[in-house]
């Protein structure tokens, strides 16, 4: 399916720039709506989702006609759509929501994970060994079984057959620093190890801990970038902070990370020795874990 999130940001633009070509305050449309400013405010900046026959009414009164209202109301129908991932609601996490919700759209994912292996090749140990870690820090913004539940889902949806390509470059301090067991991070490697090897669509790549990255800054977080079929649907990088996720679609922003992402993998391992090092990084946990049952 379209993405609902791309499609609501689509749309906002869309409604945005056929009122001020039509030389009509917000305020004014509000009016003519017999809504509240508030109202035709967040719908300009995506943030709810759109009422399909509301719509068509602020077309009308923008005088929006052919094929532009054919367009429009052709996006307004996406970006209204629910996903699977609304049956969990809040329970799953809001950042997780909007991972989920972009990933049904994509055609291309590029990731630098400094913080974790990708969600959607965790296994559930793994995944509980992050809770308690999160648990750690405060109280949760989520429920603990609907999330696990929820980043399955997010796997399978990911790993299908005709899913996006998935190429991932991973920081060596993922598996050196973070805390899980040890026999839980073995088997997570080794889990990782497997499905990339399986599945064609997805690469991983690892940032060694002594390698150089030239031509700019380093990236100060995690962020992932993700590519859409439709042209006119705008490139997003998704940045990780502390406490939310930001969206970027500024071609200067998406300029600067794609850069990042550029000069992070030509500093990496070739594919086949990323996971020729991620197995003999696994098997040095063995002492830690003990003898594999």
């Amino acid at each position: 399916m379209t993405s609902p999130f791309v499609r609501r940001r689509r749309l906002a633009t869309e409604l945005r720039t056929l009122r001020e070509e039509k030389g009509m305050t917000a305020g004014r449309l509000s009016q003519l709506l017999h809504q509240s400013r508030m109202k035709v405010s967040r719908l300009e900046n995506a943030h709810i989702r759109p009422d399909l026959a509301e719509i068509m009414k602020i077309l009308d009164l923008l005088g929006v006609t052919g094929d532009k209202w054919n367009e429009v109301v052709r996006v307004a129908r996406d970006a209204a759509e629910r996903g699977w991932w609304d049956s969990f609601g809040e329970a799953m996490g809001p950042r997780q929501r909007l991972y989920a919700d972009l990933e049904s759209g994509a055609s291309a994912i590029q990731e630098y994970n400094q913080a974790a292996i990708p969600g959607v090749l965790q296994t559930p140990d793994f995944t509980w060994g992050l809770v308690e870690l999160d648990r750690a820090e405060g109280p949760l913004r989520y429920v603990p079984e609907r999330m696990a539940q929820a980043r399955l889902q997010r796997q399978r949806a990911v790993l299908r057959q005709d899913g996006p390509t998935y190429d991932i470059v991973l920081d060596e301090v993922v598996v050196r620093r973070l805390t899980v067991p040890a026999a839980v991070l073995r088997a997570q490697l080794h889990h990782l190890i497997e499905v990339v090897s399986a599945e064609p669509g997805v690469t991983v790549q690892v940032l060694p801990l002594d390698a150089r990255v030239e031509g700019g800054l380093l990236p100060k977080s995690t962020f992932a970038l993700y590519t859409f079929p439709d042209p006119e649907d705008p490139r997003l990088a998704v940045v990780d902070t502390a406490v939310t996720d930001l969206v970027h679609t500024d071609p200067c922003e998406l300029a600067r990370y794609t850069g990042h992402y550029e000069r992070l993998r030509k500093s990496s391992l070739s594919p086949a020795d990323s996971l020729a090092l991620l197995g003999k990084i696994a098997e040095e946990l063995t002492d830690q874990a003990g003898p594999q049952s």
